[in-house]
């Protein structure tokens, strides 16, 4: 009897945790990293839905274990997330967020899943996590000024004579691929941690240099700028769209990793308990929001390429490389973070450097932030509620 009630649980915690994922797919995970791209006309609507889902649950799988386990055991101290508490955490969350998709509105996924963790934890008796909650709210506030301020600056200078794209595009590649050799995957490293390309591939350079991470660093850096920069030579306009497209495609990555701790965090202790390794349950999480991506995101993508603003290609590079950073920034902090805001507050930034703010709907932008703050504030106290109720009817 008590196999099949654990049995029936694991179903249903699954059930949800998809359903969840799904709407992640759906909503930030499969919108937001291709919408400045669109925008462009770099790619359409439908394409970049299917692209985004299968590089999403490549991030999903590589990169979501910091996420995962600072939701699942990062957010209240003292207890764990009982499995019915965590089925109605992802319910909660992914109600706020399938009326965010319904509405057209851009509801922030990390603030709702996070709010719904917080207050169901409080009601289980738990108590508050006030350092990880310093980091958290710091990133989340940092985050549009950081974002919208690099933005800003990228797309004042790519606007400018002086920085020709034949120069300043490779110099962005150079920058942007360094960071990507120094990005940390699962699959990189050894006994079941993880490591760079630039640690794996600078431990083999020892016996030559002392600074083989740097040496390959410069190495990834170099050749992406000389091949960019020959792109540009050969067809200036499709190079740019190319290297668009490359870096939509990072922060789909960056997405990935980060959202899916959003879906399966609050059932890890559900999952560790029997003993059902992490990477099927990334691997699960990655599929749901796959799924998201390619049935329910094209309807995002629209909201986001073209109700903020109509974006060119160098105001979409200017949003995309700052998306990517932070994103990249909080996958290795382990924090929750929201693509919505992330991105759009780089679209804002860029705007604000090439159009003075004139093509920014700022009815859009106020309705867009009375949703981030609503959704987790809603969230919290409708998670403490709600989760309050069910124990006194239990």
């Amino acid at each position: 009897m008590v196999e099949l009630v654990s049995l029936a649980l694991f179903v249903v915690a699954s059930s949800v945790s998809l359903f969840m994922a799904w709407i992640i797919g759906a909503g930030s995970a499969g919108a937001t990293p291709f919408a400045p791209a669109v925008g462009a006309n770099a790619i359409s609507i439908l394409r970049a839905g299917l692209v985004v889902g299968v590089i999403a649950f490549l991030g999903a799988v590589v990169q979501g274990e910091s996420v995962s386990s600072a939701i699942g055991t990062g957010l209240i101290d003292g207890v764990s997330l009982s499995p019915v508490a965590a089925v109605v955490v992802l319910l909660l969350a992914g109600g706020l967020m399938a009326a965010g998709i319904l509405t057209g509105i851009p509801i922030a996924t990390a603030f709702t899943v996070t709010g719904a963790v917080i207050g169901i934890g409080l009601a289980l008796g738990g108590t508050p996590a006030w350092p990880k909650y310093q980091e958290i709210a710091s990133v989340w506030v940092l985050t549009p000024f950081i974002g919208g301020g690099i933005a800003y600056g990228l797309a004042r200078v790519l606007s400018r004579e002086w920085a020709p794209e034949s120069l300043s595009i490779p110099v962005l590649a150079a920058t942007v691929s360094a960071v990507v050799a120094n990005i940390e995957f699962t699959l990189l490293g050894g006994d079941g941690g993880s490591g760079s390309f630039a640690s794996t591939l600078g431990s083999s350079l020892a016996p030559l240099s002392s600074h083989g991470s740097l040496v390959v660093t410069l190495l990834f850096a170099v050749v992406a700028a000389a091949l960019v920069r020959l792109d540009i030579r050969r067809d200036e306009q499709r190079a740019m769209n190319r290297f668009l497209l490359t870096l939509g495609s990072l922060v789909a990555f960056s997405a990935g990793g980060s959202q899916v701790g959003l879906a399966v965090g609050p059932l890890l202790p559900l999952f560790d308990s029997m003993a059902i390794p992490l990477v099927a349950v990334l691997v699960g999480g990655g599929f749901g929001i796959l799924l998201g991506a390619w049935m329910g995101s094209p309807r995002m993508i629209k909201s986001l390429s073209q109700d903020y603003s109509s974006l060119g290609p160098r105001r979409a590079i200017s949003a995309l490389i700052p998306s990517f950073l932070i994103a990249q920034v909080a996958v290795f902090l382990g924090v929750p973070v929201s693509f919505n805001e992330i991105v759009v507050s780089a679209i804002i930034g860029s705007g604000a450097a090439i159009t003075g703010g004139a093509g920014i709907s700022r009815t859009k932008i106020a309705k867009t932030l009375g949703a981030w703050v609503g959704s987790f504030a809603l969230s919290l106290s409708a998670g403490y509620l709600l989760f309050t109720i069910v124990s006194m009817v239990r």
